[in-house]
């Protein structure tokens, strides 16, 4: 278990690695659908996401959590709650409870104790230059008639800000999850 330095009104997410046995996956998931609710009910819960073992590649399951406070997520990390649900997932579990507490966006480029395999770098390259041209392309022809039929004036500006937003709101959201199980045997070969 890992702290970095915190202020204790900054936002703080926790990143959670459990290597799951592999034929005790299913309960592993029941067990997921008894502790994600208990940790969406806390106090301070901004959202969460989990990033499921890709098959023959890895069996680490990897459960990201953000809080509004580090003292709130500190405080769903310790409480008896979740010790008594830890308790009760040992037998899925290879290995501890392995987690590091950071503040930042730093997580989701660098997560440490994860031990998935990650790709090598230039096909990352080649696939999110593959996903963000098209959109690149096209998010501005769908957005400009959209801001003419609001009487929004084209504003270099603005149309930057809305092009980004919507084409990172897609590649997080639909297109990077979808894209990478589809070509997971090239990216990770």
């Amino acid at each position: 278990m890992t702290h970095d330095n915190l202020d204790r009104n900054s936002g703080a997410t926790v990143v959670i690695s459990h290597r799951v046995h592999h034929n005790r996956k299913p309960e592993y998931e029941s067990w997921l659908n008894e502790i994600i609710p208990l940790s969406e009910a806390s106090p301070g819960f901004l959202d969460r996401h989990i990033v499921r073992p890709v098959p023959g590649i890895t069996d680490t399951y990897s459960i990201m959590i953000r809080f509004r406070t580090a003292e709130q997520l500190k405080s769903w990390m310790t409480s008896p709650k979740r010790q008594q649900l830890i308790d009760k997932a040992r037998p899925f579990i290879s290995g501890n409870d392995d987690f590091n507490i950071t503040s930042g966006l730093d997580f989701w480029f660098t997560p440490r104790n994860v031990r998935a395999k990650i790709p090598v770098r230039w096909k990352q390259y080649l696939l999110t230059w593959s996903a963000i041209y098209p959109l690149v392309l096209f998010i501005p022809i769908i957005l400009s008639p959209l801001f003419n039929l609001l009487g929004i004036q084209h504003n270099r500006l603005l149309n930057t800000l809305a092009v980004t937003a919507v084409a990172v709101f897609l590649m997080v959201y639909m297109i990077m999850p979808r894209y990478t199980r589809l070509v997971h045997k090239w990216l990770f070969k």
